[in-house]
C-alpha cells in the first residue's frame, strides 16, 4: 500500500468515484433543454466561422468552433417555407405553404391538423417558450403560438417589423402594431430595439426556469431581416459606428444588426451556464433563408461566393448557415459534411429529447442525432428544394446533382453573385489573429471552456474547412435556368457557385432527376395562398395586427376590394422581373 493512504481514504475515493459515474450516467439519460435561435434573412458569408472578416461574429462564431458547423446544411428558400418545415418535420409542397409567404392580410396559416414540435415536446414533460417572429399566421387565435403548443409567448405574428416602434407594414396600406405577449397586445415594448427586447426576454425565461424540467425555447430573431420600407436597416448609432471603416452604408447599418444578433447568442449562452444549464443543453443556430444581399428586400447581407439571394432556389438561397452545439457531440469542433435539410431538425431533436418517433406518422424529415453527434455517413441522400407551381419552379437535390428550372421570379439580375466578400474593408485591427482572439473571449466561449476546456485548439483550421471556395466567375458562366423544357444541372461538391450548366452533358442524370421531381409532385398538395381580407387592416382594430376573424366583420371603407397577393411582389421587391 502507498505510504499514507489508508483503507479509509481509498474506500472514500471509490465512493466519490462511484457518485461521479453515477451523476454522469445521470446526465446523460436526462432530458436536454433544447434552444433553437433563428437569425432572419442571415446570409451563408454573414458569419465569421465561413471566412469573412468584416462583421464579426464571435459568440456565433464561438458555438461553431465548439460544436458542428453545418456544411452541407440546406433551407427553404423564403421564411414561411422554412419555419413550417421546421416546425412540422414536413416540405411546405405535403403543408400547402410551398408558395411565398403569409402576408399579414391573408386568412390563412400552417394547417390545424398538424402536429408542431412544442406539442410533441410538451407531452414529454418540457416547458415550452416562445420568442419572437411566428409568421405561420394569424388570423384566428387557434393559428398563433399559445395555441399551437408553446405556454408562453413574446414576439410578432407577421413577417417583419420597425425595430423599434413595432409596427408592420405588411401589405400596402395595411400598418399596424405588431407585438403580443400571449394574447395580449404588448404595449410596453414599444421604443424598445427588436434584438434586445427578445433576448432579455429568452434570458428571463432562462433565470426564471425550473431545471427540474426540461426548457424549449423557440427564439426566432428579428434581426438581420429588414424592418418596413421607411427605415429597413436598424440598429442602435453607438454600434453602428463601430463599422466606419466599412465604407456603404447600407452594408455598415446591417453589420450593427448583426453586432447585436451575435451579442444576444452571447447572452443567452452565459444565462444557461449561469443557471448551470448549458451541460444539458442543445443549441441549434439557423438561418431561415438565403441572405438578401446587393438591395434585395432592401437589405445587405453576402451570401459570397454562393450564387442568388433570398426567395431563389439557387445555393445562396438555400445554403443555410447553421450550427447544432451539444455536449454529446462527439468530437466537437467539426465540420459536418453530412447533408441535411431543415425537416430534420423535428425527428432530430425529439430523438434527442427521447422522444418516440413512430408517433410521427409520415414525415419528411429523417433523424439525424446519432449521425451528426457521432460522426457517421448521413442517411439522407437527396431532398426536394422546392415545386412552385404559381411561379412554375422547381428544384431538387439528388446525391452530389442539382436539377432546378425558374429558380427565382424577380427577374435576372437576382440570378447573379453578389459580395462583399468579406475578405476586404475589416477594421485596421481585425486581422485573422484578433478575430480569433475575440472569439475567445467572447462570453459565449467562456462560458463553453467551463464545459468543454480544449475545444478551441483548432480553431483556425476548422475555419479553414468551413469556407466555400470558388474560383472568380467565368464569362461563360451559366446565366439563367428558365425553361422548364431544358432546366439545368450543377455538380455542387465541384460547383458549389453554380457555374457549369451540365445538362447537356449528362442527359441521363437529367432525366433521373427530373423523375425525382415527377415522384415528389405526385404527393404536393395545392398551395393555401389566399387574397387579402380587408377585415385584417390594423385601421379597424386599432391600429394592431389581431386575429381579426375571430370577431364580427367591421364596417368596410366605401370601394375596398379584395387584393391577391401577386400584386404585392413589385411593392415589395422593386419592378425588376424581366
Amino acid at each position: 500500500m502507498a505510504s499514507g493512504v489508508t483503507p479509509w481514504l481509498l474506500g472514500l475515493i471509490s465512493l466519490l468515484a462511484g457518485y461521479t459515474a453515477v451523476a454522469v450516467a445521470a446526465a446523460a439519460n436526462r432530458q436536454p433543454h433544447i434552444i433553437i435561435i433563428v437569425a432572419d434573412d442571415l446570409g451563408f458569408n454573414d458569419v465569421g466561422f465561413h471566412g469573412s472578416t468584416q462583421i464579426p461574429t464571435p459568440n456565433i462564431d464561438a458555438l461553431a468552433y465548439s460544436g458542428l458547423i453545418l456544411n452541407n446544411y440546406y433551407v427553404q428558400p423564403i421564411c414561411t417555407p422554412s419555419r413550417s418545415a421546421l416546425m412540422t418535420g414536413k416540405h411546405p409542397i405535403h403543408t400547402g405553404l410551398n408558395h411565398d409567404v403569409i402576408y399579414g392580410p391573408q386568412p390563412y396559416g400552417l394547417p390545424l391538423g398538424e402536429q408542431l414540435l412544442p406539442q410533441y415536446l410538451l407531452r414529454l414533460g418540457y416547458t415550452t417558450r416562445h420568442v419572437g417572429k411566428w409568421h405561420l399566421g394569424m388570423a384566428i387565435q387557434e393559428l398563433t403560438p399559445t395555441y399551437r403548443g408553446f405556454i408562453s409567448h413574446l414576439g410578432y405574428w407577421g413577417g417583419h417589423q420597425d425595430y423599434y416602434d413595432h409596427t408592420g407594414f405588411l401589405a400596402p396600406g395595411y400598418w399596424g402594431y405588431d407585438l403580443r405577449r400571449n394574447m395580449s397586445v404588448a404595449r410596453d415594448g414599444y421604443g424598445q430595439y427588436s434584438t434586445d427586447l427578445f433576448t432579455n426576454e429568452a434570458v428571463t425565461i432562462i433565470s426564471q426556469h425550473n431545471t427540474s424540467q426540461p426548457l424549449f425555447l423557440y427564439l426566432a430573431h428579428l434581426a438581420v431581416h429588414s424592418g418596413n420600407p421607411y427605415a429597413p436597416l436598424q440598429a442602435p448609432a453607438d454600434v453602428v459606428e463601430k463599422f466606419s471603416y466599412i465604407e456603404d452604408e447600407n452594408r455598415r447599418k446591417f453589420a450593427g444588426m448583426l453586432w447585436k444578433l451575435d451579442e444576444s447568442v452571447g447572452h443567452v449562452v452565459t444565462a444557461l451556464d449561469q443557471r448551470g444549464m448549458l451541460q444539458d443543453s442543445i443549441i441549434l443556430f439557423t438561418t431561415d433563408n438565403g441572405g438578401p444581399a446587393a438591395g434585395f428586400n432592401q437589405n445587405a447581407a453576402s451570401n459570397w461566393p454562393l450564387r442568388g439571394v433570398k426567395a431563389s432556389m439557387w445555393e445562396g438561397g438555400v445554403r443555410g448557415a447553421g450550427v447544432l452545439w451539444s455536449p454529446a457531440v462527439a468530437r466537437p469542433g467539426r465540420v459536418a459534411p453530412q447533408m441535411v435539410h431543415i425537416t430534420d431538425w423535428l425527428p432530430t431533436l425529439l430523438s434527442a429529447a427521447g422522444g418516440d418517433l413512430s408517433v410521427l406518422g409520415s414525415i419528411d424529415g429523417i433523424d439525424m442525432w446519432e449521425t451528426l453527434t457521432q460522426g457517421l455517413t448521413s442517411p439522407r441522400k437527396e431532398f426536394l428544394i422546392n415545386i412552385d407551381p404559381v411561379f412554375n419552379g422547381a428544384a431538387v437535390r439528388i446525391g452530389d446533382w442539382k436539377l432546378m428550372h425558374k429558380p427565382q421570379a424577380y427577374g435576372h439580375h437576382w440570378d447573379g453573385w453578389f459580395g462583399p466578400s468579406g475578405r476586404n474593408q475589416t477594421a485596421p485591427q481585425a486581422q485573422l489573429e484578433v478575430i480569433l482572439q475575440q472569439v475567445l473571449h467572447s462570453p459565449a466561449a467562456v462560458a463553453i471552456k467551463k464545459i468543454l476546456p480544449h475545444v478551441f485548439d483548432n480553431v483556425k483550421s476548422l475555419r479553414l474547412k468551413a469556407e466555400v471556395h470558388c474560383l472568380p466567375v467565368p464569362v461563360n458562366a451559366t446565366q439563367a435556368c428558365n425553361s422548364v423544357a431544358s432546366p439545368c444541372l450543377f455538380h455542387i461538391p465541384s460547383d458549389p457557385c453554380e457555374y457549369r450548366d451540365l445538362s447537356h452533358d449528362r442527359p441521363e442524370v437529367v432525366s433521373y432527376l427530373k423523375s425525382r421531381l415527377q415522384y415528389y409532385n405526385k404527393s404536393a398538395v395545392p398551395p393555401r395562398n389566399k387574397p387579402w381580407d380587408p377585415a385584417a387592416n390594423p385601421k379597424y382594430w386599432g391600429y394592431a395586427w389581431t386575429n381579426w376573424k375571430d370577431y364580427p366583420v367591421p364596417p368596410m371603407s366605401q370601394g375596398e376590394t379584395i387584393r391577391y397577393e401577386e400584386n404585392l411582389f413589385d411593392d415589395i421587391y422593386g419592378d425588376k422581373r424581366q
